[in-house]
């Protein structure tokens, strides 16, 4: 029986046994329903055509299981239609146990089995759940949509050890392994149409440490990746077998006040690709991109929200003249980065009912679809976008 059947039938069966005893404190069920509807003139970031689309869906079941004091079961399975974001379709984005080995008033470690959930950025943990992102369309630079199924989480073990101290303030460190099953609709969205093979996650290793100073209203973090991919080539193919690292490096700093709530991360990215489009074939670049954004609650209904970001696939060739050279004029400059500007808003009609709305300015398309071999064809230099999305949770 397929993994994520299995997977949704307990998130049913858990639901079952919810809605016949409510007083079954140990187990909680929640869930979403997200709909929305985008707009984008001149790339083919959610389609091909520039049409106005209703590929904004997101629906989603979790559930939590209080096994004992010390171990929690926890899971959740969402259907996502995000256009050529990511591929369309079920998947299981987390499935795992939590256990609580150590537990005091200042120190407490937990380690979790399973498919784990990305805990080291800082959207990471919630880019899953509609409301609670800052926007509907994260910054693309560090949470890039090609890259979502493998980026929320992975098939493995991770250890959350969380310390606070009244004089040196909150400190959580996070430390994974894992890797993420990787399907033939999922290869053609990161590499490209055309490619017929297969392609596998090896173990992904990643890190976190975050600190708050005592009583205060900032929080710094640094997060550390270390992923590699291996492309095994079909007998007719248009590539040939190749190997992919990446290499993420972020520092990130957020202010929480009463109204204002200011996010900040800088990231530096090494992509080193052997093989793939030829043997020998050998390519190291360092890419560089980070992001301001700022949030204004106006009232208990309305925040306000704008963003400004940049990424460059190579900061060496940050206006990607080399890039065109390498391809022969094929892809064209623009696609060695991505600028983009963001205003929106969100407006809560009750406790568990929201529309989220924005509006961006982007030049570049060095974060479109598929990213490995960049597609020129319907994409400009200079496009815009628009969305709209309700969204209920219970």
């Amino acid at each position: 029986m397929n993994y994520k059947l299995i997977c949704l039938l307990v998130l049913l069966t858990f639901n079952v046994i919810a809605e016949d005893d409510h007083s079954a404190e140990p187990l909680k069920i929640h869930g979403f329903v997200a709909q929305g509807v985008i707009d984008v003139d001149g790339s083919n970031f959610v389609n091909d055509d520039g049409e106005l689309s209703l590929k904004l869906t997101e629906i989603g079941l979790n559930t939590s299981y209080q096994l004992s004091d010390d171990f929690r079961f926890a899971a959740q399975a969402v259907y996502l239609n995000g256009g050529n974001r990511y591929n369309e379709g079920l998947r299981v984005d987390y499935f795992l146990v939590d256990w609580n080995a150590y537990s005091s008033e200042q120190l407490q470690v937990n380690f979790f089995v399973g498919r784990f959930k990305n805990a080291h950025w800082l959207h990471s943990s919630t880019r899953d759940i509609p409301f609670e992102r800052p926007s509907i369309i994260l910054p693309q630079g560090l949470y890039f949509d090609g890259f979502r199924d493998i980026a929320v989480g992975g098939d493995g073990a991770a250890l959350k050890v969380a310390y606070s101290n009244d004089e040196y303030g909150e400190f959580d460190f996070n430390f994974s392994r894992g890797k993420s099953p990787i399907k033939s609709k999922d290869a053609e969205v990161m590499l490209s149409e055309f490619s017929q093979g297969n392609i596998k996650h090896e173990l992904d290793t990643q890190a976190s440490v975050y600190w708050r100073p005592g009583f205060s209203q900032w929080k710094f973090g640094l997060t550390l990746l270390d992923s590699e991919f291996n492309y095994k080539s079909a007998t007719f193919d248009f590539f040939v077998d190749g190997r992919f690292r990446f290499q993420n490096y972020t520092i990130n700093a957020v202010f929480e006040g009463e109204q204002w709530r200011f996010t900040s991360e800088i990231l530096q990215t090494r992509f080193l690709t052997e093989g793939f489009y030829a043997q020998p074939f050998n390519q190291d670049s360092m890419g560089q991109g980070g992001y301001f954004q700022a949030r204004y609650k106006a009232d208990q209904q309305l925040t306000l929200i704008g963003r400004y970001e940049k990424f460059y696939t190579d900061k060496d060739d940050k206006r990607g003249n080399k890039l065109q050279e390498q391809s022969a004029g094929l892809v064209p400059s623009y696609f060695g980065y991505q600028d983009d500007a963001m205003i929106g808003f969100s407006y809560n009609f009750s406790d568990n009912f929201r529309v989220n709305a924005e509006y961006h300015w982007v030049k570049g398309t060095a974060r479109l679809n598929p990213i490995v071999l960049p597609n020129p064809q319907a994409n400009s230099e200079h496009w815009k976008m628009w969305a709209v999305q309700l969204m209920y949770w219970f």
